[in-house]
């Protein structure tokens, strides 16, 4: 549906089925904000921007008294000419001044939507997926064009934004701040989620109610980051799973953000996100453009189950690409937690024909392939076969692997250099630092430059010649530390601020010319685990390596949360060994491998170990994977408990058609004496009948209204999985 333009009221109205977006350019000049929600056929302009004056708000019109930028509710606010709020950009031109006046000039509709370049951005196969709108704004003093871009899906309710400033005159001008975008809701009457954590303890949900000030999460730390993930919602204050309005704000960008939510003193809020303005400063130059990263909005009357689900069809189909977009995965072993570093090419193919037994397809080879690395203390950089190690070779491990009927992966960490290390004796200048300064280690590491040409060019050509050394078909793509000592011999002292924002867009030029190279290689991001599960990432690689912590029960945490946003096809899940090797807890086997089942499954232990029932229960799990992962890739998800409430965890996938369905459970604990337990589904087609595996028939209203009653668990860490496929019509 095309995007109307309402010129004689000056309203933009972005519109599908669904969802609505509404603008006005206020006084021919201001974009102001007038709505964003379910769709609407009109507004009355002037009721919504009802303003009423107030003392110490600036009079921007004197003819006006009632009408003040400090007020109004704005698409890309500024600050210092009346708007007290928090702005979404600052500018500093040559003679100090950061006093900005952009005012509308022009604007743009067309059919589909334009790649963003040099970043990772929603994308359409069809122009007529996608309508656009840019709305030009300049400041005639600076000659500075600012171009506010948005586009709306026909069948996703999901609208982009984004920004890019345009230096149209003769000085250079500074941006210290340029958020991707900028909301204004007129009242404050909604709960702030979003995603915290830590190494191992990623992505837990958070849930509060908003306060009048700013509230903020962000990273400095040269990713996205463990500790908070580049994502909020604002959500009703009776918003549940299934019901409420929710308002989700997702970033396509792996590096420094902010996300800031401000309530102001008459109880309107303002929420923006985009990189971090700490430590950050372009300097753009007459005729250069510098375009934001994209956020990805999503309108929900549906509850959080509702905004997930559009978030991840989103992801799924419109941010990651390539082969293995709509392919599900092989299930893989990952030799890393049963060998550590001490492997011998003999003992890689031992636990190659244990896992080619059991049904595994994919082999991965982890650290300590390459140069001296027998520990985490040398040889990031050197990346040539250990021929101790490997006698025969990458190649020779690889088709050994392959004559057992499996698929060969390998482990790489690109951007990082150990100081013991070849290529760092041969270019100590290659990494990240401030002369003069000390190098901090972290895992005795540093960090490549990937502002500077040559450091990206070598990356290319060395991982081009790896890549194509022996038949890989997966890589896992890792990035073990974050920054420190934040400077680039690539750029002038004047530039230095931009070193992490340009150090991102090397790394996606990077990535954007490996997984063009190598389509058919399945990447997986990985920095630490989940330190960098974002958009951004999910662009060039469709999965990512949930955490590194694979205890069943933490997982259910990290995934429930992951899954707020994040569809299971792109969540990497394995299978460890007890005690766990980050919480030591002791979980029976078919826990673990229930929870891994519920995205893309995997194991990381020593199969070879495992006593003859534990081997048939991978065996007959790893079947049972086969018959469901088409539901967990591609189905709907809805979640059913939650980790965070209680002892209790439950979710399940369905089909597009609803005719099938995947239900998980889990008890973290057993209860003496405990009360009849009713799980209830969701997703179901009424007014079919489900015949379910514990061999019942159900309608689909029946176990959605009555649900199924769980019988007493006298076990702690207990699971259960249940298929369900509908009779035919």
């Amino acid at each position: 549906m095309p995007i109307e333009w309402d010129e004689e009221n000056g309203i933009f109205h972005l519109l599908n089925d669904r969802t609505s977006y509404m603008i006005r350019i206020v006084h021919g000049k201001y974009p102001a904000h007038l709505y964003w929600g379910k769709r609407v056929h009109a507004l009355q302009a002037a009721a919504i921007l009802f303003q009423k004056s107030r003392s110490f708000s600036p009079m921007t019109d004197p003819s006006n008294p009632s009408f003040s930028l400090d007020t109004l509710p704005q698409e890309y606010p500024a600050f210092g000419n009346g708007d007290f709020r928090t702005p979404a950009y600052q500018l500093r031109s040559e003679d100090g001044s950061t006093i900005t006046e952009f005012v509308y000039d022009s604007h743009e509709i067309y059919k589909g939507k334009r790649p963003l370049e040099g970043l990772p951005a929603a994308y359409t196969e069809d122009d007529a997926e996608a309508d656009s709108l840019v709305i030009t704004m300049v400041d005639s003093k600076l000659g500075i064009g600012l171009h506010l871009q948005y586009s709306i899906y026909r069948d996703h309710d999901v609208i982009t934004r984004s920004v890019s400033f345009e230096n149209l005159g003769r000085r250079k001008v500074e941006l210290h701040k340029c958020m991707s975008m900028s909301v204004d809701f007129h009242h404050s009457n909604w709960d702030l989620l979003h995603l915290h954590g830590t190494w191992a303890r990623e992505r837990h949900i958070e849930r509060q109610p908003l306060i009048t000030g700013t509230q903020s999460i962000s990273s400095a730390r040269g990713a996205s980051s463990h500790q908070h993930n580049p994502f909020v919602a604002l959500l009703a204050k009776n918003a549940t799973e299934e019901y409420g309005d929710a308002y989700g704000i997702s970033l396509v960008y792996s590096g420094n953000f902010q996300a800031a939510i401000e309530v102001d003193p008459y109880q309107s809020t303002r929420l923006s996100i985009g990189i971090n303005p700490f430590d950050f400063i372009w300097l753009l130059m007459p005729g250069e453009t510098f375009q934001t990263p994209e956020a990805l909005l999503v309108y929900s009357h549906a509850g959080l189950g509702g905004m997930s689900r559009t978030f991840h069809r989103l992801l799924r189909t419109r941010i990651c690409r390539g082969h293995y977009r709509d392919q599900t995965r092989p299930i893989l072993i990952n030799n890393w937690e049963a060998t550590k570093f001490n492997f011998t090419e003999k003992k890689l193919k031992q636990l190659a024909d244990a896992s080619a037994e059991v049904g595994i397809e994919l082999f991965v080879l982890d650290d300590g392939w390459f140069g001296q690395r027998h520990n985490d203390k040398s040889s990031l950089g050197d990346w040539y076969v250990n021929k101790k190690k490997l006698p025969s070779g990458l190649n020779g491990i690889a088709e050994y692997v392959q004559n057992k009927g499996m698929q060969f992966g390998l482990w790489v960490e690109p951007e990082m250099v150990s100081p013991d290390s070849e290529l760092y004796r041969q270019h100590p200048d290659w990494c990240l630092h401030v002369p003069g300064r000390n190098r901090t280690l972290s895992r005795s590491q540093l960090v490549l430059d990937l502002c500077r040409e040559d450091v990206r060019n070598w990356l290319v050509e060395t991982f081009t010649r790896l890549f194509e050394s022996a038949p890989i078909s997966y890589v896992k793509w890792d990035s073990n530390r974050n920054f420190t000592e934040v400077g680039t011999a690539a750029l002038p002292p004047e530039r230095q601020k931009e070193t992490a924002h340009r150090y991102m867009l090397g790394l996606y030029q990077i990535l954007e010319k490996l997984t063009s190279r190598f389509p058919r290689i399945l990447f997986e991001s990985c920095s630490g685990g989940g330190g960098r599960f974002d958009p951004g990432m999910l662009y060039y690689m469709p999965q990512t390596w949930t955490s590194d912590n694979t205890d069943a029960v933490e997982r259910l945490k990290i995934q429930y949360g992951t899954s707020i946003v994040y569809p299971a096809i792109t969540m990497g899940a394995h299978v460890s060994d007890v005690p766990n090797h980050q919480v030591g807890r002791i979980t029976p086997l078919e826990m673990r491998c229930d929870v891994a089942m519920a995205a893309n499954f995997g194991f990381e232990l020593n199969i070879d170990n495992l006593g003859a029932e534990d081997k048939k229960t991978v065996q007959q799990k790893i079947q049972f994977y086969h018959h469901i992962k088409e539901l967990v890739c591609f189905g709907e998800l809805y979640r059913l408990l939650s980790p965070f409430d209680g002892n209790d965890t439950a979710w399940m996938y369905v089909s597009e058609n609803q005719d099938q369905a995947v239900v998980f459970y889990y008890k973290t604990l057993a209860t003496p004496n405990p009360p009849l337990f009713r799980l209830y589904f969701r997703g179901l087609d009424p007014n079919r009948v489900y015949q379910m595996s514990n061999g019942y028939s159900y309608t689909g209203d029946e176990l959605m209204k009555l649900g199924i009653t769980m019988s007493s668990i006298k076990s702690d860490f207990f699971s259960k999985v249940f298929y369900l496929e509908a009779e035919p019509i």
